[in-house]
């Protein structure tokens, strides 16, 4: 056994320093400790394997050590520095605490992982910053403070009550119940904007901006309209937007005729929801609606929240809620699920969906398919018009038939056309009420539902 080792060793939370000569990475390390911690312990005069080298320690020393933190970790922080013996030779003990991160180390912000000090990336220091203040940031349980009980509709209350199988008393018992009025009976913002009589006159960001465009760009509008009032007349005007403006097909079941939006509408539905579930309503922009020839833009204000990047959110069911009590009330008439899986229901009913983030918006992109460009041309051009496209549509949903695991790439290089045209012309196929895809690219297969 060496009697010269301490039976601590470097961890999350403990870090040694066999000198004053690593005066300066020691300074990292105690910040990099507090953004992750709050709170650790620094020793001087002991080896990284926990082996006491001991330290010459002056009144100089101490002083350098506490200058050197004081002048070089923002914000400042005040350690307990003091001299110990450890194995029968001098070290030094800093003790620190804080609760007020970030915590810069020479204008840089670092994280504790295992016995590491990591460099933390924009991105990465921006999350910190916005978990810290999760709690402040919260528009939706701000205080509403112009806004009275007489501001909200009870008509609109005794409907949701209604659908969600809750009893109607009265306007503040039901905010209450409903966790939307302050201990002080003043209404959060979350009540006004969804039950609220006029929520623009309190939210001018409570619109919904739609757009038809004539080609793939803003360049020719050929339709604009602006919508206000609260998030369920919000969201409805958004879906039968869609529905006025993308080309509807049919199917015979039995006897009736069963419309087919060229868009799966529970799919477009799903990111409508989440655009204003979602939103940063402390931006004063709206959610927007774009329709193009070759697809259809939900737009909303607001990056992915808590850290979560589209890769993630395409991969796992998961969520990171930015207004906890609105999404609150949509899992209460079953518009959103808890366990996340808005994303996943998107992508299994329209898997050529793309998310981006871009600026300051988070847009859901959704293929048209009843329009394909031409690579040759560069325009758009009716799928359904071209009789290769109907020959292609035929040969894949053949192919289909024999193998329902077949991949695009297989079926590109079968049929010899570029992996674009078979997914414009399974999408036909989809649209038509023909094929369906059964769970994400890698690992599901496609389903026959007409033969």
């Amino acid at each position: 056994m060496n009697n010269n080792k301490v039976k601590i060793t470097e961890s999350e939370t403990i870090e040694f320093k066999k000198s004053t000569s690593e005066l300066k990475e020691a300074v990292i390390a105690i910040s990099a400790i507090l953004n992750k911690h709050r709170q650790g312990e620094l020793y001087f005069g002991i080896k990284n394997d926990g082996t006491v080298c001991g330290q010459d320690i002056t009144v100089k020393t101490l002083r350098d050590i506490s200058q050197l933190i004081s002048d070089n970790i923002e914000p400042k922080i005040y350690p307990e520095i003091s001299n110990i013996e450890l194995c029968g030779k001098p070290c030094v003990r800093v003790h620190f605490k804080g609760n007020d991160t970030p915590y810069f180390a020479f204008g840089r912000v670092y994280m504790r992982v295992s016995d590491e000090n990591r460099q933390l990336s924009a991105k990465e220091l921006e999350h910190l910053i916005l978990e810290k203040n999760r709690d402040k940031l919260q528009w939706d349980t701000e205080i509403c403070k112009d806004a009275k009980l007489t501001d909200i509709s009870s008509s609109k209350v005794k409907i949701f009550l209604k659908s969600c199988g809750l009893k109607y008393t009265s306007i503040e018992d039901a905010l209450k119940k409903l966790n939307l009025l302050s201990n002080h009976r003043k209404l959060f913002n979350a009540a006004v904007i969804l039950f609220g009589r006029k929520p623009q006159k309190f939210f001018p960001n409570a619109k919904l901006r739609c757009a038809v465009f004539a080609t793939t760009n803003t360049v020719y509008p050929v339709d604009m309209q602006d919508f206000e009032g609260d998030l369920f007349s919000l969201i409805k005007q958004a879906e039968e937007y869609i529905l006025k403006n993308i080309h509807i097909g049919m199917r015979l079941e039995g006897m009736y005729r069963v419309d087919v939006p060229e868009i799966d509408k529970k799919a477009f539905r799903e990111a409508i929801i989440n655009a204003f579930c979602h939103r940063d309503y402390h931006k004063f922009d709206s959610v927007n609606i774009a329709i193009f020839k070759d697809r259809l833009e939900i737009r909303n204000p607001g990056l992915l929240y808590g850290g979560l990047t589209i890769e993630r959110i395409r991969k796992e069911s998961v969520s990171e809620r930015r207004n906890e009590l609105i999404a609150d009330i949509f899992h209460r008439i079953h518009f959103i699920e808890k366990w996340g899986r808005g994303i996943h229901l998107i992508l299994e009913l329209e898997p050529m969906t793309d998310f981006k983030e871009i600026g300051s918006q988070f847009i859901s992109i959704f293929q048209r398919k009843n329009y394909v460009v031409d690579r040759k041309e560069g325009s758009l051009i009716e799928a359904g018009s071209q009789k290769s496209s109907q020959k292609s549509s035929q040969k894949i949903f053949a192919l289909i038939q024999q193998n329902n695991n077949i991949t695009i790439r297989e079926l590109s290089k079968i049929l010899k056309i570029s992996g674009r045209a078979v997914i414009n012309n399974i999408n036909t196929l989809k649209a038509t009420g023909n094929l369906k895809r059964i769970g994400p690219d890698k690992g599901g297969h496609w389903e026959i539902l007409k033969k």
